[in-house]
């Protein structure tokens, strides 16, 4: 796991465009699950566009605290084999 926020912005940078599983702390012992496609990164936070079949919102937007502090897990997946890209856990 990326030690620092720049770490973590450098990896989710060389991931844009991918597809991915997002695990989110939803509070109250609540999990969110969603899956959908890094669209983009900022210097603060980055933006994934979820799938519209599974998921009322269209985009979720998260810190790199987020991911450092592991209230919001990041698993990438490559497409055509269905296998784990990166895992940011």
């Amino acid at each position: 796991m990326p030690k620092t926020l720049a770490d973590i912005k450098r990896a989710l940078d060389s991931n844009l465009g991918k597809r991915l599983m997002l695990k989110a702390n939803g509070g109250r012992r609540k999990t969110i699950e969603r899956c959908g496609v890094l669209s983009e990164t900022y210097p603060s936070v980055f933006v994934v566009q979820l799938d519209q079949e599974e998921n009322a919102f269209e985009r979720v937007s998260y810190s790199y605290a987020d991911v450092l502090t592991e209230t919001v897990q990041l698993t990438f997946y490559d497409e055509t084999t269905g296998n784990i890209v990166l895992s940011q856990q």
